[in-house]
This record gives structure tokens, C-alpha cells and sequence, in this order.
């Protein structure tokens, strides 16, 4: 029986099931990966991470959904990956190749990572949308969700702005709007609720994964809207069901994402004896 190690990680309980293919392949098909990120059969997980080598950054990533597709770009996993790779070389930095680019991150002074997650996109073709639409404002409604501000961080986001987010039942909505055809390869899914001139409170559906305690990529599309929506400023807390992400849409147009990196635990499986 041929088993293989993973890493348990998550960043404010977005968690993720991490393997390392730079020692060898891993036999990880669909159905193993629905298998792995089963939280009753499985190990459970949000996203499964495949880590391997890279000509162009210490380590590359791939990152496929509980539901088994591809993603381009998840911050929370970002962050992980890189906490592992500064581990590695007993370096205070490192750079990650993802399918959405190449990201640059630091430890900072206390203790967290800081990912520069690039710049983001926001024409309609770029995020993708099924046609031309003014993005700051797009033709999208669900029950008391309309109106979103749509982009891209590298994965595609519908962010709406509401007045109390207690009172939005997004396990409920989420579903259709992350499907709605507008999204020709899906969205994530953020409702914000701007607290103060320095708080954002966030919740997102994840495109694959459904609701989560976090989001990093959508905490960065939070304040990227609610700044193109003259509601916000440049750089700001987002508080989401997890925790605390700081963000930053610096002047170059790059956005900063700064939260924590955790190892949960180490263990092996074998995916032959998955279900």
C-alpha cells in the first residue's frame, strides 16, 4: 500500500489539505481529490493544494476546490504555501507560482504573512463575464442582492454591498449566484458591509467550496469595490467568520494581503482506500 504525507493548514480557518509532488507524483484525479476534501470520509478540506517545483519561483501551487475543479488564485492558500517555502530556505521571504501568477510574500514583524496578491483586473472580459457590462455596476439580483461590483483577483468576484449582513442568508443565495450564467466559468460570491472608514465586515461564497470562514482573495475584492465605489478607503480591516485579514490597494495597483498561516497537523494517507 503506497500512501503519500500531507500538511493540514489554514489561514482563519479556510483549510487546506496540502501535498508535495516535487518528491513524485501523486495519483490525484477527481474523484481523490472529492474524496480528500470530504469532511465525513476524508480528511476535509476547502481546497486540496498540490505543491511542485518551479523554474521561476521556489515552488509552484496548484489549488483544486472541495468540489474538485481547478482555481486560479486562493490568498488564505497563498499565504500557507509560502509560510512553508521561507520554512524551507530559513528565509523571511518567498515567491509562488500559481496559475494566476507569480506572488511575493514576507513574514512580517508580527508574525504574520504579507502576500502581494497583484493587480486586479475589471474588464468584463478579463473577469470573465458572458458580455459587455459596466463591472462597477453589473445587471446581476437575488432576492435583496443586486448591483454587485464585479473583478478579478486572479479568480473571478461578484461583491454586493448591504446594509446588515446578518440579515443576508448567503448559504441560501449563493448557490444560484456563484452558477448564474452571467459567470461563464463561475464566481466567488461576497456580500460586505461597510462598518466604519477603517472595517469592512465580509462573507463569501466560494466558487467550488460554498460558504467559508475565509476568503483572501475575496477580502482583497472587498475592499478593491468598496474603494471603486468611493465607499472605502485604500487599505482597511476585513473581518470575516474566521478572523482578521489586513489589505492594502497600494498605489502601484497592486493589492497586499496580510493574515496568518497555520499547520494543523501532518499525517499520510493512502488514495487507493479513498471512497
Amino acid at each position: 500500500m503506497t500512501t503519500y504525507q500531507f500538511i493540514k493548514m489554514h489561514g482563519l480557518g479556510n483549510d487546506f489539505v496540502v501535498f508535495d509532488e516535487r518528491a513524485g507524483t501523486i495519483p490525484m484525479h477527481k474523484s481523490s481529490l472529492l474524496a480528500v476534501a470530504d469532511r465525513n470520509t476524508g480528511i476535509g478540506c476547502d481546497q486540496v493544494i498540490i505543491l511542485g517545483s518551479s523554474g521561476r519561483a521556489d515552488l509552484s501551487m496548484r489549488i483544486y476546490n472541495a468540489d474538485g475543479s481547478e482555481a486560479e488564485a486562493c490568498g488564505n492558500a497563498a499565504r500557507c504555501v509560502a509560510k512553508l517555502a521561507m520554512t524551507e530556505k530559513k528565509s523571511g521571504s518567498a515567491l509562488i507560482e500559481t496559475p494566476a501568477g507569480l506572488l511575493r510574500a514576507e513574514h512580517t514583524l508580527d508574525g504574520l504573512i504579507s502576500i502581494d496578491m497583484g493587480i486586479p483586473k475589471f474588464s468584463w472580459k478579463d473577469i470573465p463575464l458572458s458580455h459587455p457590462q459596466d463591472t462597477l455596476n453589473i445587471e446581476l439580483e437575488k432576492n435583496m442582492l443586486s448591483n454587485p461590483v464585479a473583478l478579478s483577483m486572479g479568480n473571478p468576484h461578484a461583491v454586493f454591498f448591504v446594509e446588515d449582513l446578518k440579515s443576508i442568508p448567503l448559504e441560501l443565495l449563493g448557490p444560484d449566484l456563484e452558477h448564474d450564467p452571467i459567470f461563464p466559468e463561475k464566481a466567488n460570491i461576497g456580500v460586505a458591509e461597510i462598518k466604519n472608514d477603517r472595517e469592512i465586515r465580509l462573507k463569501v461564497w466560494e466558487r467550488g467550496a460554498g460558504l467559508t470562514q475565509a476568503c483572501g482573495t475575496g477580502a482583497c475584492a472587498a475592499l478593491v469595490a468598496a474603494h471603486r465605489r468611493q465607499l472605502f478607503g485604500r487599505a482597511g480591516m476585513i473581518h470575516t467568520d474566521g478572523g482578521l485579514l489586513n489589505v492594502e490597494w497600494k498605489t502601484n495597483n497592486h493589492v497586499l494581503l496580510i493574515g496568518p498561516a497555520v499547520s494543523t497537523f501532518v499525517g499520510k494517507i493512502s488514495i487507493a482506500d479513498l471512497p
